[in-house]
């Protein structure tokens, strides 16, 4: 079973934690990253997107882009921005998203349960992007964005969660400008939590796949660096993440835009598509159940619905829309053979909406909008427990959690005051 404990973070004063939390650092580009921080040096994006105190045409992996990473960290510290907890702790950590709203408990879990899969996967993660966060987080010398795990749901440990956001006052609560309030409580009598968390069979990893890969690759860097005699105790064996029970989490859809009609005219194309499936004009840009996909051509929208294949327990993958997707129009219609490496193909994720796959369309950069039906959590543990690896791109979760409110350090914590 994965183990987790508390720990003493870096995080801000109460007062500041609304100035310093930023957005994860993969949900925006670069140009993005420098608006959200704009006017505002104690954005935690100065930390986690560095290169946004560079000119925009710096190689964003260049040396001095880590090394001001880490600079900016150092700066929050001496400014007063941050500071140290005195004792390790848990905390509970609340999103309330319109009507949504979920509570999840901010913990380290243990790298060597990555590796043996106690912590399950269903993406591959890309080279480029895990040698860079791994950087990133050795320049640092900490996890600065937590790993978003989540687990089976359980009563028992619901109603602990509830009993410790109950027992205590928040220590940060504040509304972000995207109209997501935060709240975390910091629990200090930890350990029944702590022994209930890690009695759950298995983690699964629902975001941040390259965050938890570099946190790996990190945490075993710096342990061989270390005397044997201390390995085993170091604080480096740990990484920053985020326990949500299933049952909480939303899940929006990820879509897709095509550039490019593989050589084929609209007509073509809607001739090939009508032939796997119903295909009909709709009104409605989103699907309503699994095997529907809505598409945007030439102003107007389609809804095509094909055949969902039952579930197969030994490859969960078959019946997901993105892998029906890939199977009969992408590869076959489109002649898109690698959705990881393909220019012709991008995706946008379902918190933009449906107007934004139509704009990109009407800008004329693209030709072919493809709007999704949702993974479920559900399909995703499916996954997961069959050792199988979705789709890229196959969830989009919401909301995403900030980063900046509590970063763990990777060399044994010292109480500071």
């Amino acid at each position: 079973m994965p183990r987790i404990k508390p720990f003493a973070a870096l995080r801000p004063h109460p007062q500041t934690a609304a100035l310093v939390a930023s957005v994860p650092y993969d949900v925006v580009n670069r140009e993005e990253a420098a608006e959200l921080a704009k006017g505002n040096p104690a954005s935690f994006l100065h930390v986690v997107r560095s290169d946004i105190d560079f000119p925009p045409d710096h190689n964003p992996y260049a040396p001095e882009i880590y090394s001001t990473a880490a600079d900016n960290l150092q700066r929050l510290l001496r400014d007063d921005l941050l500071t140290r907890e005195s004792a390790e702790c848990l905390y509970a950590y609340r999103q309330i998203m319109g009507e949504h709203s979920q509570t999840g408990i901010v913990c380290c879990a243990h790298i060597d349960d990555y590796e043996n899969n106690l912590i399950l996967k269903h993406e591959k993660t890309r080279p480029a992007k895990e040698d860079d966060r791994t950087r990133h987080v050795l320049a640092l010398d900490a996890n600065s964005g937590p790993v978003f795990l989540t687990y089976q749901g359980n009563t028992q440990i619901d109603t602990q969660v509830a009993d410790a956001v109950q027992n205590h006052e928040p220590l940060f609560d504040f509304t972000a400008p995207d109209g997501i309030q935060h709240t975390v409580w910091r629990i200090t009598e930890s350990r029944a939590l702590t022994e209930s968390l890690s009695a759950v069979p298995r983690f699964y990893i629902a975001d941040g796949h390259h965050r938890a890969a570099s946190a790996w690759r990190a945490g075993q860097q710096k342990r061989q660096s270390l005397p044997e005699s201390i390995r085993g105790a170091a604080e480096c064996n740990w990484f920053l993440t985020v326990l949500f029970p299933s049952d909480q989490l939303q899940v929006l859809p990820y879509n897709r835009i095509i550039n490019g009609l593989n050589g084929l005219t609209t007509s073509e194309l809607l001739e090939h598509l009508s032939r796997i499936g119903q295909l009909t004009p709709t009104e409605n840009p989103s699907p309503q159940n699994p095997g529907e996909f809505c598409l945007f051509i030439d102003q107007k929208w389609w809804q095509l619905i094909v055949p969902v294949p039952e579930d197969d327990p030994a490859d969960p993958t078959l019946s997901l829309d993105v892998s029906i997707l890939e199977r009969l129009v992408l590869n076959p219609i489109l002649g898109i053979e690698d959705v990881r490496t393909d220019p012709r193909i991008d995706f946008v994720g379902g918190i933009r909406g449906t107007s934004e796959l139509e704009q990109l369309c009407l800008s004329g950069k693209w030709d072919l909008a493809i709007s999704m039906y949702p993974t479920s959590i559900t399909q995703l543990m499916a996954v997961s427990d069959a050792g199988q690896i979705m789709p890229p791109k196959s969830t989009w979760f919401e909301p995403k959690l900030r980063s900046g409110l509590l970063i763990h350090t990777l060399s044994d914590q010292q109480a500071q005051h």
